[in-house]
């Protein structure tokens, strides 16, 4: 409990209002019991009535952050009736925090507020140099202190403003640094990967023109492998487009549901042993959700052609209310896998991400005879 009333966010400025005025009042009112005399205007009035001017005083300090020049000429003013240094001194820091750039409203309350204590101190009947330097004091020392506050928030305020300013360009400085690596690597992947591919496409033409005459299943096999290049190709353009700043979008649309039976019937043509079946209308189902079922039956095929070559492969795809569920499900390998063959091994991680991102899941893991993947997503993600 102590520990909460002492803390910086327990201090609202409300309740330091409240506080001060508690003070203040007390203090004044404590002032006028102890020193009667004190005042210029209520000297010799009757005790409960400068006791009550002095309490009331202290009461206008709840406003002061609202309408600080009208509370401090109040409380200027009624310095005149009776001697309230606690809620002048809080009056006038407050000015001085709030006009801490205008040197006219500055100099007036300076004025005012030596005139007020001078003339408290006139009515005594006596001067005293001491008197008069603490009375000059209490006129100037709080607006002075106020001022100085205002000041340190200024510089803190514009502190944190140059700060924000400073992370902000720094953070866009980031931004530009990666999108500046991401089209080089882009630039430097098109160079590398365009290039044999191209060569890959052009070699698998002259050997189906070659072969068309002789041996037809070659000729096939080799436009199998030059369309596959294009497309590789098409594909590795959209993923420059993504990366270089400035490109237009692909004009190319992406893969969906209705390349399901295309991307079946190419890897048949390279040997798989593939069995399809499909339940409900995938092609009814939001783009996203359509292209995921793609990418994932594409990486599911790719790797039992890599992991498990002459295995046979059965894929279900269930269209329901209650969501969408492939199943791509493979046996064991009938001949040695090819190692040569380069992995990246971050394909299942991306099906993840992107099954996440949907609201679904994906489930891969090695089954009794071979391999699993099951994809769960929601029939409408509620990314759309």
């Amino acid at each position: 409990m102590a520990s909460g009333v002492f803390s910086a966010s327990f201090w609202s400025p409300r309740r330091v209002d409240a506080a001060l005025v508690i003070a203040a009042t007390t203090l004044g009112v404590g002032n006028s019991w102890i020193k009667p005399s004190n005042g210029l205007l209520l000297t010799g009035a009757p005790l409960p009535l400068t006791a009550t001017v002095s309490g009331a005083v202290g009461l206008l300090l709840w406003w002061r952050r609202r309408h600080p020049f009208a509370v401090g000429c109040l409380v200027v003013l009624c310095h005149l009736l009776c001697f309230t240094p606690t809620a002048l001194a809080i009056a006038l820091y407050t000015v001085g925090t709030a006009y801490r750039r205008q040197a006219r409203v500055l100099a007036f309350f300076v004025i005012v507020a030596s005139v007020a204590d001078i003339g408290t101190l006139w009515s005594g009947g006596a001067w005293d140099p001491r008197e008069a330097g603490y009375t000059l004091a209490l006129a100037i020392g709080p607006l002075a202190v106020g001022g100085a506050v205002g000041l340190r928030r200024d510089l803190t305020t514009a502190a944190r403003a140059q700060l924000a300013t400073l992370e902000r360009e720094q953070e866009l400085l980031v931004q530009r640094t990666r999108v500046e690596e991401r089209s080089r690597i882009a630039r430097d992947m098109h160079d590398v990967v365009a290039h044999r591919v191209g060569h890959i496409v052009l070699t698998a033409g002259a050997l189906r023109v070659g072969a068309a005459a002789h041996e037809p299943k070659i000729a096939d096999a080799a436009e199998l492998i030059r369309r596959e290049g294009r497309h590789a190709l098409e594909e590795l353009r959209e993923i420059l487009g993504i990366l270089t700043p400035g490109r237009r979008a692909p004009r190319a649309p992406r893969p969906d549901a209705d390349e399901l039976s295309g991307l079946v019937e190419r890897c048949r043509r390279t040997g798989q042993l593939i069995s399809l079946c499909v339940e409900g209308f995938p092609e009814a189902l939001p783009t996203v959700v359509q292209q995921a079922l793609y990418r994932t039956l594409q990486e599911a095929l790719t790797n039992a052609a890599k992991h498990a070559p002459g295995a046979s492969v059965d894929v279900d795809l269930h269209c329901r209310v209650d969501g969408v569920h492939l199943t791509v499900s493979n046996g064991p390998a009938t001949r040695s896998p090819d190692d040569d063959l380069p992995s990246g091994g971050h394909g299942l991680v991306g099906l993840r991400e992107r099954a996440a991102l949907l609201g679904g899941h994906i489930d891969a893991a090695p089954s009794a005879d071979g391999f699993r993947v099951a994809l769960h997503l929601p029939s409408r993600p509620s990314t759309e």
